[in-house]
């Protein structure tokens, strides 16, 4: 099979050539410069490895921190370093203090990973969920706005809102729900797993009680890197998921949040600690830095949307000021039970009879099927062409 070439940039990463890889959302992919810098970390620490847990390791998360939070726009002091974004959410949402009165709030939207820990969370204390509906397709950004604001009551205690939705796609306009959510005294967790090194953040700024971002998707860091933000006057609340030796120190030159997020037990810190090293080689990839890659990549999701909904003879289901690197088309629906790693036989086919490595997701709450698209430095438009081909192929063309 021919397949077509991706961008000269992909020279940068080790992604398999035999594979249209149009996947980036669901696990990142990690340029090799990033890697190497892992490696020399991870030789570092073996070659004395009590030195550096005991002397070395506080001073490294430290500056790690300081080059996360001056790309996010945090202050270090509010950072914990965790390994995902969903235990991120699981570090907050377990950590409240609920009872049969409160109320939770959340989206029809929200990652299911995260919505099974609010729901678990909710059970636990006999809190109500509360779920607000957000229709897809959608019209606007005030649509979002005014569908979680409706579900908002006196007992609502904090609402857990996608930046960037999973399934659907889509950039919610977070700072207009966090400010409106406060005015009415509710906190928001935000689950922005997508969100760093795809947005440009400030979240000092947004003043979200909590956010939850990983570092392994789009700031291309190793697996097992991401950031929990904690507003300063939340902290004292928040308690790690591992309770370990911070519980107890007797140390008053950190806050306590920190000593207990930044020592839960021994584990490979690397994957963090490539942090500044990742902002570094992604912001080299072109002349205008982070701002340029940011840019050529929500055009590429744009432009590749465009080929699948003339293929597939849609109309756009969000609008563009929606789309950031990820873009998702809606497909008719298709109930046939299914087994395998894949969720959907469709994502099957295009693997193995086109090479293309593309999510298709079946989403019960919206019950909905949707394929969606990443745009990345190493893609081309000609893969997105490629894979509009092929659905025309597997009978879904227009």
């Amino acid at each position: 099979m021919n397949l077509p070439s991706p961008s000269p940039l992909a020279a940068h990463w080790d992604l398999d050539p035999e594979v249209v890889f149009l996947n980036h959302g669901s696990f990142g992919a990690c340029p090799r410069v990033v890697l190497e810098e892992q490696a020399r970390l991870r030789a570092r620490i073996e070659a004395e490895p009590v030195r550096f847990f005991v002397e070395d390791i506080e001073r490294e998360l430290d500056k790690a921190k300081a080059s996360l939070g001056q790309f996010i726009g945090a202050a270090p002091e509010n950072l914990a370093f965790v390994a995902n974004a969903t235990s991120g959410v699981n570090t907050v949402l377990r950590s409240l203090d609920l009872g049969p009165t409160d109320e939770l709030l959340v989206t029809d939207h929200e990652y299911n990973a995260c919505r099974n820990a609010l729901d678990f969370v909710a059970a636990r204390a006999g809190a109500a969920v509360v779920v607000a509906h957000v229709p897809f397709p959608l019209s606007s950004p005030e649509e979002v706005v005014e569908a979680i604001l409706a579900k908002v009551t006196d007992r609502t205690r904090l609402a857990l809102v996608d930046h960037i939705t999973s399934a659907t796609g889509i950039v919610m306009p977070i700072e207009e729900i966090v400010s409106r959510l406060r005015e009415r005294g509710v906190d928001t967790l935000v689950d922005g797993a997508h969100c760093p090194g795809q947005l440009n953040l400030n979240l000092d700024e947004l003043g979200a009680a909590y956010y939850s971002g990983n570092c392994h998707k789009w700031l291309c860091t190793p697996k097992g890197s991401a950031v929990l933000y904690v507003r300063e006057d939340r902290q004292e609340r928040i308690r790690p998921l591992a309770i370990s030796h911070g519980a107890n120190s007797p140390r008053h030159d950190r806050s306590r949040f920190r000593i207990e997020a930044d020592w839960t037990g021994t584990h490979d810190p690397t994957p963090v600690l490539c942090i500044p090293a990742a902002i570094e080689a992604m912001g080299a990839l072109y002349p205008g830095g982070w701002g340029e890659l940011r840019e050529r990549n929500r055009a590429l999701a744009l432009e590749g949307r465009a080929a699948l909904l003339s293929a597939l003879g849609q109309e756009a289901p969000c609008p563009d000021e929606m789309i950031s690197h990820l873009a998702t088309v809606i497909l008719p629906e298709d109930t046939t039970p299914h087994a395998g790693p894949y969720e959907d036989p469709l994502q099957v086919a295009l693997v193995t009879e086109h090479s293309v490595q593309v999510p298709v997701m079946r989403w019960a709450p919206l019950r909905a099927r949707y394929l969606r698209i990443s745009a990345q430095a190493y893609n081309s438009i000609e893969q997105y062409e490629h894979l509009a081909k092929a659905l025309t192929a597997l009978g879904l063309g227009a």
